[in-house]
C-alpha cells in the first residue's frame, strides 16, 4: 500500500500556489524586425515614463496608454518590452510595483498601512493579483515578507 502512495505522490505534480505557470517561450518573427536603435530609444522612452514618473502606480495605465504617449502602437511597445525586458508589460508593471511594495513594507513609516493598503499605494486593482505577483517575484507572501524583515530589526 505504501509504495502505491509514494508512486502516485511522484507522479502527481505539485500544485504551484496562486495559479503561477511557468514561463512559454515564444519566437515571434517581428520581434527581430525591429531596428535596434529605435528599440534602444523607446527602452529609455518605456524606462522613463515608467519608473522615473512612475507610471506603474496608476493601476489604469495600460500598454495602449503607454504606446500613445510613445507615439508608437502596442505591437512595438509589446515587442520593445519583451525583447529588452525580457518580459511582458502587466509583469513589467508588476516587477516595479512589487519592488516599492517591498521597500514600504519594510518601512516604519508604513508599518500602520495593512498589506491591502500598500498593495493599492502602489498601484495593484485587488489583493488575489498583488499575492500571486509578489509571491512569484519574492517567493513569499506579503505577510510573511514582513513578519521577517521585522523579525530581523529586533
Amino acid at each position: 500500500m505504501s509504495d502505491l502512495k509514494n508512486k502516485t505522490q511522484e507522479e502527481t505534480p505539485k500544485k504551484s500556489p496562486y495559479n503561477l505557470r511557468e514561463k512559454k517561450e515564444k519566437n515571434a518573427a517581428y520581434r527581430a524586425l525591429i531596428r535596434p536603435e529605435l528599440a534602444d530609444e523607446l527602452y529609455d522612452k518605456i524606462l522613463n515614463i515608467i519608473v522615473v514618473q512612475k507610471k506603474y502606480r496608476d493601476r489604469d495605465y495600460s500598454a495602449k496608454d503607454l504606446a500613445k504617449e510613445l507615439e508608437t502602437n502596442t505591437r512595438y511597445l509589446s515587442a520593445v518590452v519583451n525583447s529588452r525586458f525580457g518580459m511582458n508589460y502587466s509583469c513589467l508593471l508588476n516587477e516595479y510595483r512589487v519592488k516599492e511594495a517591498m521597500n514600504l513594507l519594510k518601512d516604519k513609516r508604513y508599518a500602520d498601512k495593512n498589506v491591502e493598503e500598500i498593495s493599492m499605494m502602489v498601484g495593484f486593482a485587488n489583493r488575489q493579483s498583488f499575492y500571486a505577483a509578489f509571491y512569484k517575484n519574492v517567493g513569499e507572501t506579503p505577510n510573511s515578507y514582513r513578519k521577517r524583515y521585522a523579525e530581523k530589526k529586533k
